[in-house]
């Protein structure tokens, strides 16, 4: 222990004569151990973000696409999948028939203008869904109420909007029976919607949902992009279920044994798994630039540490020619450089702290410091300094003393 805070005392002294170089070299490790501080809790916050999102559609709903590949592609523009039919809402319509399914809820989006009055909003998210779509999006509907399947299968003109919306065209007057113009078409709001927290704060954006069928009817879309959240009934498996769906949907297509699927069903683990397959790009990046700021630091070791074996080349000798062993010698010159990169990395850590406690407080982005990234910057600040030190620190234990106590 006495070596160690030797060690550390004669390292902060350093600093203290060495200034400007030491600074350089702290820099650079602690914008390393910034990144990776940073990236790792942004990532820890999203992923917790999108488990929320899934328990709030519940664990047993599972969807249907046109088509889901998942995960970083590159497109050459000749997918077999451009070719696959949209889901239909007579599709969905079947699909309900089936005995084993509790529900199916379609879903269209769009961005189109809704105006009220002389207020006008140029892109707002517009959502045709089925009647039942509360029960998957989660949140509350207060005050007013959602449209009903009469009003569903009637195409009616009814529209419930969510508090940001609201607040955009009515301020602070009732919105409940006010007429607002949705891509030119007036529909009357019926209720508002308060959404649950969610990712990247998507409940803060101006957001209408009306009928399916109205949607369809009257909301100019891309069309062919109409997605499906299905549930299986008590006491059938998800996995029975899609069986279900998958069966009856090739049977509506008329897909032969060998053709492949032409739709997409897919799981929330599934979800989570490609989310995941995501987030981990995200972590090679963190790699790449961290790896970067430690190598910065890195050659700033090595240069300060070689700078002081030279301006203490007769101190080593004095120690050798007092008995001092090679190892003692080596032992002390890298916990001079583990103490320089730990402070460095204790720099990066205080700073990566502050920018995603800013992101988390200031932003909808969730941002959450896992403590095995705490430890990671730690332990990755220190291998930094030995490693980079080892040299340096070779070379004065290499000495000879002789020689080190004739040295100018």
């Amino acid at each position: 222990m006495t070596q160690i805070f030797e060690g550390v005392a004669i390292a902060i002294d350093s600093l203290k004569s060495n200034k400007g170089r030491a600074s350089l070299t702290i820099l650079g490790i602690a914008i390393g151990v910034m990144v990776v501080m940073v990236i790792a809790s942004m990532v820890r916050g999203i992923n917790g973000g999108v488990t929320d999102i899934m328990d709030q559609l519940g664990p047993r709903t599972f969807f249907v696409f046109r088509h889901f590949q998942g995960g970083i592609q590159v497109s050459d523009g000749t997918e077999e999948w451009r070719n696959y039919p949209g889901l239909t809402v007579e599709e969905a319509d079947i699909l309900r028939e089936l005995p084993r399914i509790a529900m199916v809820v379609v879903q269209d989006q769009s961005s189109r203008p809704v105006k009220f009055g002389n207020t006008e909003l140029s892109s707002v998210q517009i959502g045709g869904l089925s009647a039942r779509w509360p029960e998957v999006s989660g949140g509350d509907i207060f005050p007013g109420r959602s449209f009903t399947e009469l009003e569903e299968a009637s195409n009616a003109r009814v529209a419930v909007i969510n508090q940001k919306l609201a607040e955009n065209l009515f301020g602070l007057a009732n919105p409940l029976g006010r007429e607002v113009k949705i891509d030119g078409v007036p529909f009357r709001v019926i209720g508002v919607h308060v959404p649950p927290p969610d990712l990247f704060g998507q409940g803060n954006n101006p957001r209408a949902t009306i009928p399916h069928g109205s949607f369809k009817k009257y909301i100019r879309s891309w069309g062919r992009w109409m997605d499906m959240m299905i549930s299986p009934v008590e006491g059938v498996s998800v996995e029975e279920a899609i069986g279900d769906v998958t069966a009856s949907l090739r049977s509506q297509r008329r897909l032969r044994p060998a053709e492949e699927n032409n739709f997409s069903v897919i799981t929330q683990d599934r979800l989570l798994e490609n989310w995941n397959k995501v987030t981990g790009m995200f972590f090679l990046v963190m790699i790449v630039l961290s790896s970067v700021g430690l190598m910065v630091g890195g050659v700033g070791v090595v240069a300060i540490m070689m700078i002081s074996v030279t301006e203490r080349t007769r101190e080593i000798g004095v120690r050798k020619a007092l008995g001092a062993k090679r190892n003692e010698i080596l032992w002390q010159f890298l916990v001079e450089a583990a103490t320089l990169t730990l402070i460095g990395g204790v720099v990066g850590m205080i700073a990566g702290g502050a920018i995603s406690w800013l992101v988390a407080t200031f932003s909808p982005l969730p941002a959450e410091v896992p403590a095995l990234a705490i430890v990671a910057a730690v332990l990755a600040s220190i291998v930094t300094g030995v490693g980079f030190g080892m040299y340096p620190a070779a070379k004065a234990a290499r000495l000879d003393p002789v020689e080190a106590l004739r040295y100018e």
